[in-house]
């Protein structure tokens, strides 16, 4: 499948995304944030989610869209970060119409990235709110993958007792529709990946995800070969709950319900289990959010939903992988990165 211009979630005509971190708490927010009223929905898979209002585009929920989704890092810490996205969105007239008033709908989750060696010394009140204030008001159709926004402060596990950066990764692909007549739809995924396993086969530098790289976007090494005999070990990064969470957001620009856009990040979850060895963990927060734009029309959406899916889990396995790839330098702690970890001899 070809991707989209910026092989980037921001390829879903609709969307912007704004990133903001602080290297000294070594922590950070990304802010995706729609142009209108956006259809949404969101489906937990790990043990120890945090997140904030989630139950407003959950299918029993009333509102069943959204104004902007936001990814953070700070743990329950946080979760103050909305508030800033909100306050934004606010000051812009945007919102769920509530009589005279408007309030913006910002569905969130979080990841821990408390034992970085970050300085999280912050005072009476997290950075967060404002953080994420500043995220959304550099939204644009631009924005940096690895080392930035909610992956900042993120890590992965990478061997026995080993780990390196997580790291904010996204990706796109374009779709033909035979059920449409060949109109083509695009999807995309963003991921702040900060799971308790790995995202690289054993202890080699070969990605899990490996088999639906597009175009060497990260590294284009392939698989392992041979197959290392560990490979079905998992190695995990922390022993305790609540300690891990990859954050997913999947995307299209096709026109879907409400429960259409929940079966969406049903079958995109499949994604991380491509590209995250083990995943799903009652250790991981893991989260899939998705967002339909409704851009393109669709005539038969039931039989268009299972080319969506299996894009949308394509383009989030990618994504994991990219933001993994993409992350650079040391966390305070001194946890390298992926291009330290395995440097070129």
């Amino acid at each position: 499948m070809p991707t989209g211009l910026r092989n980037s979630i921001i390829d879903v005509s609709g969307l912007a995304i704004g990133n903001a971190h602080d290297e000294r708490l070594a922590s950070g927010v990304s802010a995706i944030l729609c142009e209108a009223a956006t259809v949404a929905a969101a489906s937990v898979f790990g043990g120890g989610p945090g997140t904030r209002e989630r139950d407003a585009i959950a299918l029993e929920g009333s509102v069943g869209s959204v104004d902007a989704l936001v990814l953070s890092g700070g743990s329950a810490f946080g979760l103050d970060a909305a508030g800033g996205v909100q306050s934004y969105l606010r000051e812009k007239g945007r919102g769920f119409a509530v009589g005279p008033t408007t309030v913006p709908i910002v569905p969130q989750a979080i990841l821990f990235d408390l034992l970085n060696g970050g300085a999280k010394d912050w005072g009476r009140h997290s950075p967060y709110r404002d953080m994420a204030y500043e995220a959304a008001t550099a939204a644009a159709a631009d924005f940096a993958l690895g080392s930035a926004g909610a992956g900042f402060g993120a890590t992965v596990a990478a061997g026995p007792g080993v780990r390196m950066r997580g790291g904010l990764g996204s990706a796109s692909e374009l779709v033909s529709l035979a059920s449409e007549d060949g109109q083509t739809v695009t999807v995309g995924a963003l991921a702040a990946v900060n799971a308790v396993g790995a995202i690289t086969v054993g202890r080699t530098r070969h990605f899990w995800a490996a088999p639906f790289e597009i175009a060497s976007e990260f590294g284009g090494l392939g698989s392992p070969s041979p197959w290392p005999a560990n490979a079905a070990e998992p190695f995990l990064k922390y022993a305790f709950p609540g300690a891990s969470t990859t954050l997913c957001v999947v995307a299209t620009d096709a026109a879907l319900t409400h429960a259409q856009c929940h079966r969406l990040t049903v079958m995109a979850a499949a994604g991380m289990a491509r590209a995250i060895f083990p995943v799903f963990t009652p250790l991981d927060g893991d989260i899939v959010f998705a967002l339909a734009t409704g851009k393109v029309p669709l005539k038969n959406p039931f039989a268009a939903l299972p080319y969506l899916g299996a894009a949308a889990a394509n383009a989030l396995a990618r994504a994991i992988a990219r933001g993994i790839y993409e992350a650079s330098g040391s966390l305070p702690d001194g946890t390298p990165c992926y291009r330290q970890l395995f440097a070129q001899p």
